[in-house]
């Protein structure tokens, strides 16, 4: 009964309460099998504090030493975040076999731990353990958060290698971790050779066109989906109304939108913040106002911010206090949410209530998360933060940094230092600019890499609008193409244009 509660469909906490039942009637002490399943049951729905004390009967019990019950617990803490706990389990482990090495490396691809994934991968192979589906697709999972196109590549040339089994769920990871990596031509042939596609294929595809802004060769995909016959889920539409958003069409947009109740759809947080931003986007905000007020759930943060953030674009102040409002009513301590009524504030050059939040945030000891970009180079991937000096080729970053800003400056580019919402000087403005991560990155992959080679970034937040033209420089004068992942989409700049045509 334990070991088929675990296996359902939408966990639940029924195999607990079967192992509760099992300790409480005095039955004889259960094996290793029996824990095992449970602890499986506790990883399914992170009951964190019912897995530990699954843990202490493991140790009361003297059955540490089974691999069942080992790999469970490997399991357990992964799923549940305990990154350390897992690996501490992991080391613990005399005789690894493969499904305890996937175990860790997904752990660490879920909590987005590239390096450390990757990296275990690595001693995978040494340890002479021959990986299959399952591993590679938590390998490649990792490669696509983190943008890592030549791990990705090198991870996919070994499956061909090993000829490992090819299924359905890691030909589908390969068409996202291209995607997700900029190669979306190589996506789109990964996904065309596929034999067989279902619905969690197609949405891949879809979602991939999507942050490409890619919104008709998007919307021809889901096109040929339902010719296929095969049903559109939540994912596929949330990648159908992200494609709408990313490019401004807002008919075809509101089209979609009432077409999920044809499939019995019913919206999820994500489809309304997808209309939210696709009216904000398109500068209806009064729209997208009266939208948030009719929604059949409450909204929650994201959709209050995202209302917020387009009531900043335009200068709304009366929808956007309204919007701040709800905001903070829901997450008091999100130092990020007073950011943004600042940026509402100072976008209206109304410095003293500027003045008012950033005073609030440092009295509650608010600190912001810091603009982070990566950038891949020779295997490992390489962080860098705002302003940061930290990198050992720091000195030589910093020249290639200020001979990029020297050559932008010769163009004529004038900086947008109105991005930098502070009551500064504009000399201290565009200093600030310059030291945005995105370009720390790019200076590192001008440096470590000649053309053609692609430089290709990840950030962590959206991209500001003077590093978007400044970008789009660089592309031209150093005759490179880079590619930028931000938190909202794809930017691909060549010869001084970006693919998202200014629009994002």
């Amino acid at each position: 009964m334990i070991r088929g509660c675990s296996q359902i469909k939408n966990p639940s906490k029924e195999p607990i309460t079967f192992y509760k039942k099992l300790i409480n009637r005095g039955f004889p002490t259960p094996n290793s099998f029996t824990l095992a399943f449970v602890l499986k049951a506790c990883a399914n729905i992170c009951a964190v504090l019912e897995g530990k004390q699954i843990h202490t009967h493991v140790v009361r019990m003297g059955l540490g030493f089974s691999p069942f019950v080992q790999t469970g617990l490997v399991n357990f803490y992964a799923k549940c975040g305990e990154i350390v706990l897992a690996k501490n389990m992991f080391d613990e482990i005399p005789e690894r076999n493969v499904v305890a090495w996937s175990t860790m490396i997904s752990g660490y691809a879920r909590m987005g731990l590239v390096n450390e994934a990757l990296g275990l991968f690595r001693e995978m192979q040494i340890a002479g353990v021959l990986p299959d589906e399952v591993t590679m697709v938590s390998v490649i999972t990792a490669c696509a958060a983190s943008g890592a196109l030549d791990l990705g590549e090198w991870v996919h040339a070994f499956i061909d290698k090993y000829v490992i089994k090819v299924d359905l769920e890691l030909s589908t990871a390969l068409v996202n971790m291209y995607a997700r990596c900029g190669c979306i031509e190589r996506s789109k042939k990964m996904f065309d050779e596929m034999p067989k596609r279902d619905t969690k294929a197609w949405s891949s595809m879809i979602v991939g066109l999507a942050i490409h802004g890619m919104a008709e060769d998007a919307l021809e995909v889901y096109s040929r989906m339902l010719e296929d016959n095969v049903k559109p889920n939540q994912v596929t539409f949330i990648g159908v109304l992200s494609a709408c958003a990313h490019s401004g069409l807002l008919n075809e947009g509101w089209r979609y939108w009432t077409s999920m109740a044809e499939f019995r759809i019913e919206p999820l947080m994500e489809h309304y913040g997808c209309m939210v931003d696709l009216l904000c986007r398109s500068g209806h905000v009064e729209d997208a106002y009266e939208f948030v007020q009719t929604m059949h759930i409450s909204p929650n943060p994201i959709i209050w911010r995202t209302l917020l953030m387009g009531c900043k674009k335009k200068v709304n102040l009366d929808k956007g206090e309204i919007a701040a409002q709800r905001l903070l009513q829901l997450e008091p301590l999100n130092p990020e949410n007073y950011v943004l009524l600042s940026n509402l504030y100072a976008a209206s050059s109304q410095w003293e209530k500027v003045t008012s939040v950033r005073k609030k945030m440092k009295e509650n000891g608010m600190k912001t998360n810091p603009g982070c970009s990566s950038i891949e180079i020779d295997g490992f991937v390489h962080e860098f933060v705002v302003s940061d000096r930290s990198h050992p080729e720091g000195i030589l970053i910093r020249e290639m940094l200020r001979d990029m800003s020297e050559r932008v400056r010769r163009t004529g580019h004038d900086p947008w230092t109105s991005d930098v919402l502070h009551d500064v000087g504009d000399e201290e403005k565009e200093s600030s600019l310059c030291e945005h991560s995105e370009r720390l990155a790019i200076a590192f992959g001008l440096l470590k890499t000649k053309a053609p080679v692609v430089v290709r970034v990840v950030k962590n937040l959206r991209v500001c609008v003077d590093c978007h033209e400044v970008t789009k420089i660089i592309s031209k004068i150093f005759e490179r193409e880079i590619v930028v992942r931000d938190r909202v989409r794809f930017h691909r700049f060549v010869n001084g244009a970006c693919s998202c045509k200014d629009y994002w």
